[in-house]
């Protein structure tokens, strides 16, 4: 009875274990899985949102529009200061963007990092680009709640 009960428990422990050695590489497959989210860092519990609307000039081409969204994407990488940077283009079937094609939003972790983006070398350089290619922006900044 004890050589049974042994075995049992010898049998029930190896068992276990290889339960737990798949699970551990289901666990790595999973984390091998590109489309499964990756674990980052928790955002600030506020941000400071930059929100700038753009209205180009009739003149301006395709090709000019284009440049200008490529140097505004380039900024993140140009400028520590901002945190996260999204945008698109107006899709509303409300037909109220008075002009407006284009949207940014930029968002930094506090005013000082805001304060370090408006003069940077690298966003003085995009507003020349531009510059002669803007018919009109808003720009509007918040915090998140």
């Amino acid at each position: 009875m004890a050589r049974n009960l042994i075995c049992l428990v010898v049998v029930s422990i190896l068992l276990g274990g290889c339960v737990f050695v798949r699970e551990c590489e289901r666990i790595r497959e999973d984390d091998r899985d590109p489309a499964r989210p990756v674990a980052v860092t928790a955002a600030p519990s506020r941000l400071l949102r930059h929100v700038v609307l753009f209205k180009f000039k009739d003149d301006s081409s395709a090709a000019d529009i284009r440049r200008i969204e490529n140097a505004f994407l380039a900024l993140p990488s140009r400028i520590d200061a901002i945190y996260s940077l999204e945008w698109g283009t107006d899709v509303s079937v409300e037909n109220l963007h008075k002009g407006f094609t284009h949207c940014f939003i930029v968002t930094f972790r506090s005013e000082a990092d805001r304060a370090t983006y408006i003069p940077h070398p690298a966003h003085k350089e995009f507003g020349e680009l531009l510059g002669p290619h803007l018919d009109d922006v808003l720009v509007l900044d918040y915090w998140t709640k």
